[in-house]
């Protein structure tokens, strides 16, 4: 079709102009949505909104239309009235039909995505999230599940409210309900966010890493304890990270293999990985741990990018030292700058994943940071915090629902 032959744009109905919002109710079956705008049809109505929702197969379908013109019998609102309520007597339906002027009130500034994840998701939570969106001005325009399992996750669009406001209202709900609460703003960039940065250890899989090779150098509870300060942020990351990898000094290389198949990963991690793939993100870790592991998780997973430490190896055995720079706090936050950079994404439209202390620079330097079954220093840091043990349940906060992984998952095969 050339420029010449697309008709002009119908003007928007102002306030004064009047309007008919038409409610159907009932049982859901193919054809409610074409019945009704085939029954309106005939009375030359324009479409201004339409929002229709199924529910354990109960259908609410509402058109909002311009009121017909008085002209030709029963071309008028009262013999569009009665022809609408007719045709939903004969499919057993309710109708509704509601005179009004204009369209539906300009929403209030300030436009957010707030999405609940709960497992389960009450009713009690739900007053307590709702009436707190309420508390800081913000109005709930639309309300959308996007999946079920292995979580209950919803999504609430609200406007009238700064994201901020809302994030700092609803992350002490948050903790008081032990639900988990994303407050993002919204926009086009929540789905332009196409490069996903991940921690390695007790994030995308369930491990340390170190504490698996030391097990078989027979230091872990040495290991497990120094490991455990520095997650919690008592002590310096490269110091610890010295201190431990000396106690595997000795250690034949050849145990690497083995680690490798010891390595678990973290429920929904696959799922994560393939379906931000298949969704054309880009997705990279970083860790604290080796590329002796990452490496071959690389291969494994797909993954765009990968940076760890190495341990040093010397006539095949480990020599209780690390090459090269160092993967610490800082160098997390500066490897996710490199990423977003190669892949050329800006750093407002990327996702960084961790539970760690030395995660919190890269979570705060991302665009959106997601704290996984974090330590509550990091959790207080992070713009989000994910509690249940399913990495997948990271989707959600982007806005893909579960059908969507669902399907990405059927294309994968």
């Amino acid at each position: 079709m050339s420029a010449s032959q697309i008709p002009p744009a119908t003007a928007v109905p102002g306030d004064d102009v009047p309007t008919l919002l038409v409610k159907i109710f009932g049982k859901d079956r193919p054809g409610i949505t074409a019945g009704l705008f085939d029954t309106l049809a005939a009375y030359s109505v324009d479409v201004v909104d339409i929002e229709q929702v199924v529910t354990r197969g109960r259908i609410v379908l509402c058109a909002l239309v311009t009121a017909p013109a008085t002209g030709a019998e029963g071309a008028s609102e009262g013999g569009l009235r009665a022809t609408v309520h007719s045709w939903a007597d004969s499919l057993n339906l309710q109708a509704e039909i509601i005179s009004g002027r204009g369209d539906n009130r300009p929403r209030g500034t300030g436009r957010s995505h707030v999405t609940v994840l709960g497992h389960p998701l009450t009713a009690e939570c739900t007053a307590a999230i709702t009436a707190a969106i309420t508390s800081c001005g913000g109005n709930i325009d639309r309300i959308f599940r996007l999946a079920k399992y292995p979580v209950t996750a919803v999504e609430f669009a609200v406007s009238g409210a700064a994201t901020d406001a809302l994030r700092s209202v609803l992350a002490p709900e948050a903790a008081l309900l032990g639900v988990d609460i994303a407050v993002v703003s919204a926009g086009l960039q929540r789905r332009a966010q196409r490069l996903v940065v991940m921690d390695v250890d007790s994030t995308l899989i369930q491990d340390e890493v170190i504490e698996l090779f030391a097990a078989h150098a027979g230091c872990e509870a040495e290991v497990a304890e120094v490991t455990a300060q520095a997650m919690r942020g008592e002590l310096d990351f490269e110091q610890s990270l010295h201190a431990r990898v000396a106690l595997l000094a000795g250690l034949d290389a050849s145990v690497v293999e083995t680690v490798r198949k010891e390595v678990r990963l973290t429920p929904g991690a696959r799922t994560l990985v393939r379906t931000l793939k298949r969704l054309g993100y880009q997705v990279g870790v970083v860790s604290g741990g080796f590329t002796q592991v990452t490496d071959a998780l690389q291969e494994e997973l797909g993954l765009d990018f990968a940076a760890a430490n190495t341990l040093e190896v010397a006539d095949g055995k480990f020599t209780g030292k690390v090459t090269g720079e160092i993967v610490d706090r800082a160098g997390k936050a500066r490897l996710l700058r490199s990423f977003a950079q190669q892949a050329g994404v800006p750093l407002a439209q990327t996702v960084a994943i961790g539970d760690g202390a030395n995660d919190l620079d890269m979570l705060n330097t991302a665009g959106l940071g997601v704290a996984f079954n974090a330590k509550p220093v990091v959790r207080e840091a992070a713009h989000t915090a994910v509690n249940v043990p399913f990495l997948d349940t990271v989707l959600y906060l982007l806005g893909i629902t579960r059908e969507e992984v669902e399907a990405a998952e059927t294309h994968v095969g």
